[in-house]
């Protein structure tokens, strides 16, 4: 196999540290594999002393997988293994652990929702925030902070701290450990006795580390210590590519590897073999807007290849007629749907275009669960008011909206299973302000009863005051608003064309019943166009790539305040972009739910307009 210069360098590297810069395409697997063979065969090395991490169980086993098939391979093996895989494996020889100890995925979310049971906590979306909770444990954790120093965003400092005890007590009192204390245990135990740590320094003589740019703090404490004395540690990654902040990953440790082992070998690789010159000079471009990072020349081995498409539509429902429209070309010319990917920022953003795809018949599969926007407890509280309106009287739908906004009006106003608004009035007899409140409602609901879906909908948000009511909300919970509004814009824009309540509930049930078969499809085959977040297709190339909804408060996302989040979001801009191997569409729109709409700065900087 033929290498280029800067591959056969990496790979014929010595011993001593060494920072392989692997941009999109550029063989970095390639090079990982090779080197290992060079060290067992030409270095004499003996291959039960390398241990190769990555940071999916999947690249592992590929890894090993394409290492065994150009070795003969005896009786002596490298290892191959993920950070858990391998923290784990010391942990279970020194205190005796079996796949038992290991906390299960539902026993977590389990011991949570006792905790909110326990104290008393209300949570609208109970799954949303148990994951939030979850996500944030995981953070203190890999970041070693003190949960007494650590600011939480899921919820206030105070009910953070006692669901983080909480969870830790449940989870010693069932004598089991998560994935996070597999590091923090491992670096304790290290810390503790230096024999263990020395026996495994002596083991593993050789560490090579794929993805070094998702690397979190006590990952890298621990690897550290296993490295010392030879310090035989041999990363690779692409800062340009670190988009798991959020999960804890700190590009600034690949970016100060230098500084922690002087004298590394730094080596870039320059050459991309996946996406032609046009593609690679506009990710490029817009990469180059970033200051903390390693400087990078990339260039194209396959070209120039036919130029970027960036292209402004209507509103939503244009541009998603546009890619079907688009998608269907493409197939006649041969290019066939599972080579074709759209990719968008949050997994709300391809509602619009999904429904047009299942209208139009045209196979596709999602690597993330779209969820149903009519499942939302906002859609659900929308519902309930129509639903009322209409006639629907049940204590439970009243329940719903009876506080929502704050009427003050008391579940024990609400008697029986069906209420009556006169009798709530009864109850209220001697508090004219309370019966005033119950006679707004009332007119409010027979105001409903007269209007088509859409703009009942907006009754609700602006004279009912649902949209004032959401802020309060988002500001007592620490949520984004902009989030919980851009539900209720989607409901509003979902029930505009629809006559009638019935006639949208109709839609609503045919609607999840598409999803549903679409979920159980994907399960089944991955046929079809790929429809995923800019976060899942890292790591994956396509034909074809369309972009959707390069906006503003988009992408980049309108929570992206600090330099760093903005730095964050150009980089999964530019994962996006450079997962196209020929042709790159970028599209975004001028409005949506009836407000301007400004094209995000990315396509912009990627010189593409």
């Amino acid at each position: 196999m033929a290498f280029n210069e800067a591959q056969l360098k990496a790979i014929r590297h010595g011993d001593g540290p060494a920072l392989i810069l692997a941009g999109p395409g550029s063989g970095k697997t390639t090079v990982i594999t090779n080197r290992i063979r060079f060290l067992t065969e030409e270095e004499g090395v003996n291959p039960s002393s390398i241990l190769v991490i990555t940071f999916t169980r999947a690249a592992a086993t590929e890894m090993q997988k394409r290492y065994e098939q150009m070795t003969q391979t005896g009786c002596a093996k490298p290892a191959f293994g993920t950070f858990h895989s391998v923290f784990f494996m010391i942990l279970k020889l020194a205190y005796r652990y079996d796949a038992g100890s290991i906390v299960r995925e539902e026993q977590r979310v389990e011991f949570l929702r006792e905790l909110l049971r326990r104290y008393e906590i209300e949570t609208e979306d109970e799954s949303e925030f148990i994951s939030g909770v979850l996500s944030e444990i995981s953070m203190v954790k890999g970041e070693m902070i003190g949960v007494e120093h650590y600011y939480a965003k899921s919820c206030s400092a105070d009910v953070f701290r006692r669901l983080y005890k909480g969870y830790e007590a449940a989870l010693r009192g069932a004598g089991l450990l998560d994935f996070d204390d597999m590091l923090v245990m491992c670096r304790e135990l290290f810390d503790q006795r230096a024999d263990i740590l020395q026996a495994w320094q002596r083991k593993y003589r050789y560490i090579l580390i794929d993805e070094f740019q998702d690397i979190n703090r006590i990952q890298y404490e621990v690897i550290r210590m296993m490295a010392l004395p030879e310090n035989n540690l041999f990363i690779v990654g692409d800062d340009d590519q670190s988009i798991y902040r959020f999960r804890g990953a700190r590009p600034e440790i690949m970016l100060g590897f230098e500084k922690d082992y002087p004298g590394t070998e730094k080596i870039l690789l320059d050459q991309n073999y996946r996406s032609t010159e046009q593609i690679i000079g506009a990710a490029g471009r817009l990469i180059d807007h970033n200051k903390t990072r390693f400087s990078k020349d990339i260039t194209a081995v396959r070209g120039p290849g036919r130029s970027v498409v960036a292209k402004e539509f209507a509103d939503p429902g244009a541009e998603a007629r546009a890619i079907a429209a688009q998608l269907r070309d493409y197939v006649r010319l041969g290019v066939p749907y599972e080579d074709i990917a759209v990719l968008y920022r949050t997994n709300i953003g391809p509602r619009r275009l999904v429904e047009v795809l299942m209208e139009y018949n045209i196979p596709f599969h999602m690597r993330d669960k779209l969820p149903n926007l009519y499942e939302h407890w906002i859609a659900r509280d929308i519902l309930a008011y129509l639903r009322a309106a209409a006639g629907d009287m049940s204590r439970a739908n009243l329940l719903r909206i009876v506080n929502r906004p704050i009427r003050y009006i008391s579940r024990d106003a609400l008697d029986g299973k069906t209420i009556s608004l006169e009798a709530v009035k009864s109850f209220y007899q001697d508090r004219e302000w309370m019966v005033e409140r119950v006679e707004q409602l009332e007119y409010d609901l027979k105001n409903i009863r007269t209007l088509p879906p859409g703009k009942a909908v907006n009754y609700i948000r602006k004279a009912v005051g649902y949209d004032d009511y959401l802020r309060e909300y988002a500001g007592e919970r620490q949520l984004d608003p902009e989030e919980l509004r851009e539900v209720l814009d989607q409901l509003q824009e979902s029930a505009m064309p629809h006559a009638s309540l019935e006639e949208w509930e109709t839609y609503m049930e045919n609607y999840r019943r598409k999803l549903e078969e679409q979920a159980a499809s994907r399960q089944l085959r991955q046929e079809g166009v790929h429809l995923m977040t800019m976060h899942s297709s890292k790591g994956l190339e396509f034909r074809v790539v369309f972009i959707l909804d390069a906006n503003e408060g988009v992408t980049p996302h309108h929570k992206a305040a600090l330099d760093a989040d903005l730095e964050e979001e150009r980089r999964m801009f530019y994962v996006a972009m450079t997962r196209a191997k020929d042709r790159l569409h970028v599209y975004y729109v001028k409005e949506r739910y009836h407000k301007k709409q400004t094209v995000s700065r990315f396509v912009e900087e990627a010189e593409i307009i």
